[in-house]
């Protein structure tokens, strides 16, 4: 059965759904850290290790599109590995303290957006789904930094 086509650039409601909940956990740390210093270590490890894991996870969806292509695109392949790398830098770098990791990762994720905004060659009402989220990230990701820091 044929569906009625989508107004361009309406969020299928699905991904929308599971966005929304996929920012609870980088909401919730900064939140629990606050509210309970004591589990602030914990906290942060949490939210540096599922932000590590989202923007890996958002570079295999870029990696995932452009695969479909007959002869996909050697650069978007090649740009599609550097979140992870990214992430793994950031979560294996010693040196670097929690609240570095923490805005390493915001900075990370607002890139990939500005990549995702810029693309033309993903579905349309992606960029506006990733503007949402990214927000979302990027705010639990720097109140974690303030708030985790001190904790």
């Amino acid at each position: 059965m044929m569906q009625p086509a989508k107004p361009i650039g309406q969020i299928p409601g699905i991904a929308l759904l599971y966005g929304w909940l996929g920012l609870i956990p980088f909401l919730a740390p900064p939140l629990v850290g606050w509210l309970y210093p004591q589990a602030g270590g914990f906290a942060t490890d949490l939210l540096v290790t599922y932000g590590a894991l989202i923007l890996s996870f958002l570079g295999g969806a870029r990696w995932g599109l452009e695969i479909r292509e007959p002869t996909p695109n050697v650069w978007t392949i090649s740009l599609s590995m550097l979140p992870t790398l990214a992430a793994l830098g950031l979560v294996a770098t010693p040196a670097l303290h929690h609240s570095g990791r923490l805005i390493g990762l915001a900075v990370a994720l607002a890139s990939q957006w500005v990549w995702d905004f810029s693309s033309t060659d993903i579905p349309p009402w992606y960029p506006r789904l990733r503007a949402i989220l990214t927000s979302g990230a990027v705010i639990g990701l720097l109140f974690g930094a303030i708030i985790l820091s001190v904790s």
